[in-house]
């Protein structure tokens, strides 16, 4: 399994492995592929994704295969270089791929909340013990960010901050990239970071880690007790990420898997939790124009980034 696991990795991050176009032939694909950003335990991905594996498989009658990355940009390069079919990204991770390609991959569906909004948060926490307890308390102190193309765990916060006039340079004794947000949180329960930033529905019983999100996951992994924790600053809503399908896939297949992502909803809500980190009410369609706001804020991160340098 191990073996398997490190070929779908290598398969999914080069972009010479693999021809865009070989799973395709005479508009009919041999195989799916299902790329999995990183960010948390591979074997917990991969255990999540699998129901979407025997889904898929029975849907298109061709192979169903999962490529774990070892981060997010991982999924990116492989969506970008047409050797990934599927994935479900954060805003800013399809912002990335529209940006160098704008006709590389669609968004078709998004999650909705228990409570019917379609977006998320980006929350701070720190160790509950820490005497930490809003954002100011964490002047001086050391932030950990999850990973540079995520939503949550760094474009938000770090546009937030700019918007507050909050120089994180000057402002933070340190940050640093804690290569997710599964590791983020530990970073802050192991005393690494002082405070750290991640993702949550925001609805729903902190001490459940909400009703989804990475905090959920990690409760519902016993990776976590909540009470060890308190939060200490939110962001605006975000929206939901995107589930997306290769742009260049035969139309019957996007119509077939996103009719069949609508119906899991109903016909295997164990899948539907599974695959999505919790609990969500439904899909709700989308295109680009959800993501927008995304899109020009990653934009001008890049730009500014430029500038700098």
């Amino acid at each position: 399994m191990k073996f398997v696991a490190k070929l779908a990795v290598a398969a999914a991050v080069s972009a010479a492995a693999l021809s865009g176009s070989a799973a395709v032939a005479a508009d009919k694909i041999t195989e799916f592929r299902i790329g999995i950003l990183g960010g948390e335990n591979e074997a917990d991905r991969l255990r999540s994704n699998q129901c979407l594996v025997d889904r898929f498989e029975k849907l298109l009658g061709v192979p169903v295969k999962l490529f774990p990355a070892a981060d997010y940009a991982g999924t990116i390069e492989g969506l970008k270089g047409g050797n990934l079919d599927y994935a479900e990204l954060g805003a800013s991770g399809y912002s990335a791929i529209y940006l160098a390609d704008p006709k590389a991959v669609e968004p078709v569906l998004t999650t909705k909340q228990t409570d019917g909004a379609t977006g998320y948060y980006s929350v701070m926490v720190a160790r509950a013990d820490s005497g930490i307890e809003t954002l100011e308390d964490l002047k001086g102190k050391r932030l950990g960010f999850a990973d540079p193309n995520s939503t949550s765990g760094y474009l938000i916060p770090s546009v937030a901050f700019d918007d507050m006039g909050l120089n994180v340079k000057e402002y933070f004794a340190s940050t640093q990239f804690s290569g997710g947000h599964e590791q983020n949180v530990l970073a802050v329960l192991n005393g690494d970071v002082d405070g750290g930033v991640t993702w949550a529905s925001g609805v729903g019983e902190w001490e459940e880690g909400y009703t989804s999100g990475n905090l959920r996951k990690m409760v519902d992994k016993g990776m976590v007790d909540m009470s060890d924790l308190v939060q200490i600053w939110q962001s605006p809503l975000i929206p939901n990420g995107p589930l997306v399908l290769r742009s260049s896939l035969p139309a019957d297949v996007k119509e077939k898997v996103i009719a069949s992502l609508k119906a899991m909803v109903h016909d295997d809500t164990e899948c539907f939790y599974s695959a999505q980190g919790g609990e969500y009410a439904d899909f709700i369609d989308v295109d680009h124009s959800f993501y927008k706001t995304i899109v020009e804020a990653r934009r001008r991160k890049i730009e500014a980034k430029k500038k700098a340098n």
